[in-house]
């Protein structure tokens, strides 16, 4: 018999899946939560709850900085509430919509704590939120001072809240108090229209040729789905601008004074601030606000026109209340081409890059008399979602509708080894939740998505520009933000528990909020010698570090790469540690593939190279 000799396995760094598992041989094929650094496959690291308390809703936007005091802080925006974080809490400063005062209003059982209030044409929905100022004491004991408060509407003059404490008398519609209205809770998830009013009458898809009572307009058709709740917020200095799509803008002073503190309106002298707006961005260095899709500009006595979803209009510079064109002021407005509505923008040297649902657009202050200057970059290269995109070191790169892209210079398709299985797992419907985000210690780019299996973002795709690989894995996050503020990259995520904020990959975590994190690395198939012969597998000399914990290896073999499941040659997983040197086993095939795998608590592993004793065992 002959004797066996060593075959080196050094696989290519990155996830390689465009072709078939044994067309892909000499790369690595399928992953979850697996990084490459020079080259070479590590775990990620774990993510802990920054702060304990969960919040309503699911953030959409995220926003770290420091104040000018240098405390850290971040906001972010969810279907039902704004939100700051500072310290280790999180505070509601979802903007006041209207305020009014309520007499003989509120109701309430001996020994209950159901309040129902009295308010004429409230104008709220079930799951909006309310507080009170100067309410009066409710059944005895209950007190509401500014506790925020979800209503269940009863009908269009009359709600109920749910209070802690339970009341020591009953009271029938009596006190009173300021009733404080929150912006009204949004939507979290899209759904795809139904019924006669989901598009123009008589569209046909039924065999009479016209759509029934709760059909859809036609089968999968992505231009009716209804829109989720989007968030975008920037920095005004210190402050922070935020606009909660389809409405208008709002100013987060951080050093207001009011209590509690919340996000203000912003509204100028001659009422020209836009009304409706899709999303928003400070240009850099010359500081105006600009909106990305919003109401074109009227006159002077009704600036506020119609809505265009192409429109581009700033504020005069430095002065976010000023929206009129004139003399004295740098605000204008132009009106985009090539698309149905902008998308998207991100800050990129020193000019703003902003994408229609077809094409990519920059935006570079050139001073007056026209204030900015308007380049169209590329065509046929849209963004998918609004928060898809981001600059990397005044490259930027973003997610389209069938492929990623970069512009450097110029728009060009990014090579992507993972594109087809990424595009085929998106969940189209909600698309709209795809979020990109930085993390600068690892030199990565990586963009958050809801695949097919779900309706929420629990996937993730990861490109590294520096080293040029693809990855991918499973995750629980909505946003992402970079190291820059807190040390570690934060992060909003949702669990069967609520909605967290989160530190994510923190020093020495390898955990998931306290529970074992999983992950594995699997090759694609390779040939043992030349694939000519069958070969016999005698020994596996490993590489690797560990910083504690155990590896599990495995390999199966088979014969054909078409071969049927029951005719491929799994082996026992093998346990790898500190002490493992070699691993015996007893295998036979013309090809294998080899998984590497990791369930064990706060494990940090790095795979180097794989060594294979083989053996000619014969052709058949």
């Amino acid at each position: 018999m002959s004797s066996s000799r060593l075959v080196k396995m050094d696989f290519k760094p990155g996830i390689f899946r465009e072709s078939t598992q044994y067309a892909e041989k000499g790369a690595w094929y399928d992953v979850n939560k697996v990084r490459f650094r020079a080259g070479k496959p590590e775990n990620i690291g774990g993510y802990e709850t920054r702060v304990s308390s969960s919040f309503d809703g699911i953030a959409r936007d995220l926003l770290t900085w420091s104040d000018n005091k240098r405390f850290k802080r971040a906001a972010f925006g969810t279907s039902k509430k704004l939100l700051e974080h500072n310290g280790d809490q999180i505070f509601d400063i979802t903007p006041v919509s209207a305020s009014t005062t309520l007499t003989n209003a509120f109701s309430v059982a001996l020994s209950a704590n159901t309040v129902t209030v009295s308010a004429a044409s409230h104008g709220r929905s079930t799951g909006d939120f309310i507080f009170f100022t100067s309410s009066t004491t409710i059944g005895g004991n209950i007190l509401l001072g500014t506790t925020t408060y979800a209503v269940s509407v009863i009908n269009s003059n009359t709600f109920a809240i749910d209070v802690a404490t339970t009341a020591s008398v009953a009271q029938s519609s009596s006190g009173g108090g300021t009733i404080h209205y929150l912006l009204g809770s949004g939507t979290d998830s899209a759904i795809t229209g139904l019924g006669y009013g989901a598009a123009s009458f008589n569209a046909g898809v039924c065999t009479a040729g016209g759509r029934g009572w709760n059909q859809p307009t036609s089968t999968g058709a992505s231009d009716f789905v209804s829109q989720i709740t989007q968030w975008s917020l920037d920095n005004f200095g210190e402050d922070v601008v935020a606009n909660r799509r389809g409405s208008s803008i709002y100013l987060y002073d951080t050093d207001a004074s009011t209590v509690p503190l919340r996000a203000t309106l912003v509204s100028g002298a001659t009422n020209s601030t836009p009304t409706t707006v899709n999303s928003i961005i400070v240009s850099p260095n010359d500081r105006h606000l600009v909106c990305l899709g919003s109401n074109e500009f009227g006159t002077t006595a009704s600036p506020s026109g119609t809505f265009n979803p192409m429109a581009v209009r700033w504020s005069n510079q430095e002065d976010i209340t000023n929206w009129v064109p004139s003399t004295n002021s740098t605000s204008g407005e132009v009106i985009l081409t090539d698309g149905t509505q902008i998308v998207g923008g991100v800050r990129s040297r020193n000019a703003i890059n902003i994408w229609t649902d077809n094409s990519l657009w920059n935006m570079t202050f050139v001073g007056p008399p026209f204030t900015f200057k308007f380049n169209q970059l590329g065509s046929n290269c849209g963004l998918i979602a609004p928060h898809a995109a981001v600059d990397y070191d005044g490259r930027t790169a973003w997610m389209g509708y069938d492929n990623f892209y970069a512009f450097d210079g110029q728009v060009r398709n990014l090579p992507c080894t993972v594109r087809r299985h990424i595009f085929n797992r998106i969940n189209f419907k909600q698309k709209d939740k795809i979020f990109a985000g930085i993390n600068s210690e690892f030199k990565e780019i990586i963009w958050l998505y809801p695949s097919t299996n779900s309706d929420e973002c629990d996937s993730y795709v990861v490109w590294s520009p520096d080293e040029n690989y693809w990855s991918y894995g499973e995750s629980i996050f909505t946003t992402f933000a970079d190291k820059t503020v807190f040390g570690n990259t934060i992060t909003t995520g949702v669990t069967a528990g609520g909605n967290n904020l989160y530190n994510n990959e923190p020093d020495g975590v390898f955990t998931e909020n306290g529970q074992p994190q999983s992950s594995f690395i699997e090759s694609a198939d390779f040939d043992m010698a030349d694939g000519n012969e069958i070969m016999f597998l005698s020994r596996v000399i490993p590489d690797f570090t560990l910083n504690d914990g155990s590896l599990t290896f495995s390999i199966k073999t088979k014969d054909f790469p078409e071969s049927p499941s029951e005719r491929e040659k799994p082996q026992p997983p093998h346990t790898i540690t500190n002490s493992t040197v070699k691993i015996d086993m007893r295998a036979r095939g013309r090809q294998g593939r080899v998984r590497v795998s990791c369930n064990a608590a706060n494990t940090s592993w790095r795979w180097g190279s794989i060594r294979l004793a083989i053996q000619p065992d014969g052709r058949r």
